[in-house]
């Protein structure tokens, strides 16, 4: 080999040599200067443990600032294998202290992961009194729990939290991102075998918080509703019931309640007792359908035929359009033949004769909704139901809302036309319905039901509004008040009379939707209310399911109406303004509620009773320990007062 030859791979080496040496320093360098936060984190976080910390998560509030839920402190178990120095002690402490099977506990204290979690939402006087024992290997940390203190209180609507505080249903999933926080750290550093290093360092990363949702329910009408309907499901053996109390002028819900309701403390506990009696022989899916149907929200998650309560829309359209009037004539023989179908009235085989269309509206007449219908035709019946929202959901902020389910306009045929005037042969939510109904009462304008109203802080300021824009109109002001005057003539001399209180201005409709398959002999009973009719600020849907026994609309949610309205109107401010007339009925007028906290029930009740108002007795005891109303109360005779028994002394 020649000098030269050497001499060029001597300097082809020390080239690669260099750009090698090069490399190694740029990398170092880059290392260094952009790369070492980055890899001295995962450096840190390789050689700690990392435990979460829960935050504690936003209230539930009524519109009053009741809170509906909330979130308390409480204490977590864990252990750390690695640092556990006798398992057997330590199980047998813990299952001591927790209250749990040793062989259980024994079992995880000895599984090979880092952290094993014993058992949460331990009372925080427990996990301090572990964290005093300072058993190595135990640990106790920060954790909360979800509390809802009025248990089945707008169970379908409020919803709960599941094992990792995260909303599963209602309010609680809804608002998630403003309720849940987000979680906090504590780190621990360790060494290679998950020990902890002596003098070692803890650093606690605070939870964030979660804020306050503030609802428009009123806690005080939704107990007068889940009251009033729980008493009409059990008195007519019906499967289930619902109420509905909302605004119709801004969509603002006060109060949904459904019938058979569910523990919110304890949501996996099957409310029915048959099937708690079998529940061990259902797998995990039949369960959780079972579960599910428990949970289910009947006023938004179903769709029913909604029968004569729709006959609101049709008359409302047929007005709009100018193909009646109020004057405009009919003649109810029983029936009416479509199609070469004969259609019943509710009153076949007796008839309503010759009646103009306002006593249609109050005597619930078929035939003469099929007439209107006809007159406005296939086309223009749909493009109502349209404009009405049956079509669409009703944007509430509750989850798993359903949507109508009706006929394509070139599926309408003249049949088919007939029955959907008087509510049958498509399907829509009780919440759809309120929606259309409202904007037929309130000048004509589509509103937005809802349940959130606004996102507050601890000290109660205001984070964020949930502004609802007000919808379009589909009918004339004009329209919605000549409907408004005829709904009102339905409650004082129609099918709705049952619900007539005096002194208050009420209009509505009743309904009695037949379930499918026809013949089935199964039925929904239904009121549709609104007050007071010359400026309506409430408005109240009650559904009764398959009732037993009477099931027309009229004699069976009447009145349950009645004696909602009768509690609730007054509650809320609206005060009876009485005729002549009414004064001199009895039982008729206003008295203001007696104190009879500390009398016996058979005194207290004498004395109600005295005044002209009804009792409800809860609990057991000669003694009364509370009332509602409260003493001093200005309220309507007839009004329920609820009186709160002492128990009786052993």
């Amino acid at each position: 080999m020649t000098t030269l030859s050497m001499r060029r791979k001597l300097l082809l080496f020390m080239t690669v040599l260099i750009f090698a040496l090069g490399f190694l320093i740029f990398r170092v360098f880059y290392i260094q200067a952009f790369e070492g936060e980055m890899l001295q984190a995962r450096a840190y976080e390789q050689h700690t443990r990392d435990r979460l910390i829960a935050p504690v998560r936003g209230n539930i509030y009524d519109r009053n600032g009741v809170a509906m839920a909330r979130t308390q402190t409480v204490s977590s178990i864990s252990v750390i294998r690695a640092q556990v120095e006798d398992a057997a002690f330590v199980a047998q402490t813990l299952a001591n202290v927790l209250g749990l099977d040793y062989d259980y506990v024994y079992e995880k204290v000895n599984r090979r992961v880092a952290l094993e979690r014993i058992k949460t939402h331990v009372p925080i006087e427990i996990g301090e009194q572990l964290r005093q024992m300072r058993i190595p290997g135990i640990v106790v940390d920060e954790d909360v729990a979800r509390v809802y203190p009025f248990s089945t209180l707008a169970a379908q609507v409020i919803g709960f939290v599941g094992i990792d505080n995260q909303g599963i249903i209602g309010l609680e999933a809804k608002y998630d991102s403003f309720l849940a926080g987000q979680r906090g750290k504590i780190l621990t550093e360790t060494d290679a075998r998950g020990r902890e290093l002596i003098d070692s360092k803890t650093v606690r990363i605070a939870p964030v918080d979660g804020q306050h949702l503030v609802t428009t329910i009123d806690a005080v009408v939704q107990q007068f509703a889940e009251q009033t309907i729980a008493k009409a499901v059990e008195a007519k053996s019906a499967i289930r019931g619902a109420i509905v109390m909302m605004n119709p002028q801004t969509g603002e819900i006060l109060a949904m309640a459904n019938e058979p309701t569910f523990s919110l403390n304890e949501p996996f506990a099957i409310n029915n007792a048959e099937l708690a009696a079998v529940w061990d022989s259902f797998n995990t899916e039949e369960q959780m359908n079972h579960l599910n149907q428990m949970w289910r929200n009947f006023t938004i998650n179903d769709t029913y035929e909604p029968g004569s309560t729709f006959k609101i829309v049709t008359a409302a359209a047929g007005l709009e359009e100018g193909v009646i009037t109020t004057e405009s004539r009919f003649n109810c023989s029983g029936s009416k033949t479509v199609g070469g179908r004969q259609i019943r009235c509710w009153r076949h085989p007796r008839a309503h004769g010759n009646i103009n269309f306002v006593e249609g509206v109050q005597h619930s007449c078929n035939p003469v909704f099929m007439e209107v219908g006809e007159a406005l035709g296939p086309e223009v019946f749909h493009e109502y139901m349209l404009r009405f929202g049956f079509a669409e959901r009703t944007g509430v902020d509750l989850p798993g809302e359903a949507v109508g389910i009706m006929f394509a306009p070139e599926k309408i045929g003249t049949v088919e036309l007939a029955v959907m005037s008087f509510g049958q042969s498509f399907q829509i939510t009780p919440l759809q319905l309120m929606r259309a109904a409202s904007a037929t009462i309130n000048g004509g304008y589509m509103i937005t039901p809802h349940v959130g109203a606004k996102i507050v802080d601890d000290n109660g300021n205001l984070v964020e509004e949930f502004i609802r824009e007000q919808g379009q109109r589909v009918i004339s002001p004009g329209t919605s008040q000549i409907l408004t005057d005829v709904l009102e003539s339905v409650v004082y001399v129609g099918t709705g009379h049952r619900t007539y209180l005096p002194g208050y201005r009420i209009g509505g409709k009743t309904s009695t939707s037949q379930k499918l398959p026809r013949g089935s002999g199964r039925y929904i009973s239904a009121f549709l209310t609104f007050a007071p009719a010359d400026d309506p600020q409430i408005m109240a849907l009650v559904l009764i399911d398959e009732p037993k026994g009477a099931y027309y609309g009229g004699q069976v949610a009447g009145p349950v109406m009645k004696e909602l309205l009768a509690s609730v109107l007054p509650y809320l401010g609206i005060q009876p303004v009485f005729s002549e007339e009414e004064l001199a009925q009895d039982g008729v007028g206003q008295v203001r509620i007696p104190n009879v906290v500390g009398q016996s029930m058979t005194a207290a009740k004498n004395t109600l009773d005295t005044l002209g108002l009804d009792t409800e007795i809860l609990g057991a005891g000669d003694e009364v320990i509370g009332q509602f109303p409260i003493a001093g109360e200005l309220v309507n005779q007839g009004t329920r007062v609820i009186l709160y028994a002492a128990a009786n002394e052993e």
